[in-house]
């Protein structure tokens, strides 16, 4: 990398609450708030998160853990497709209450 893209890259949020939704890479620990994650699982963490089915205030929106489809529960969407391995992308839409996927 750059140092201009190291520099854009530290500068970026570790996580983004637009309305309903809680935006990360990773996911969060079930049973502590929203804003008192850490680093280290809005990054890293899997089992603990992706086998809960806690409420965790908002729709937690991650990748990190590629599946087939992009993968929608009530308390999380999963929108890592695996496009190192499969090379597709996806993004979720997130609008007027709903979402809606798009995939290249």
């Amino acid at each position: 990398l750059t140092q201009d893209e190291t520099r854009f890259l530290s500068s970026l949020r570790l996580s983004l609450t637009v309305g309903r939704y809680f935006i990360c890479h990773a996911g969060v620990r079930p049973g502590v708030p929203l804003d008192r994650q850490s680093e280290q699982d809005l990054l890293w963490i899997r089992r603990a998160f992706l086998d809960s089915d806690a409420d965790f205030g908002k729709v937690v929106v991650h990748g990190h853990t590629p599946v087939p489809e992009p993968e929608v529960k009530a308390n999380r969407i999963n929108v890592d497709t695996g496009a190192v391995f499969s090379g597709r992308l996806t993004c979720v839409v997130l609008e007027g209450g709903g979402h809606r996927f798009l995939t290249a």
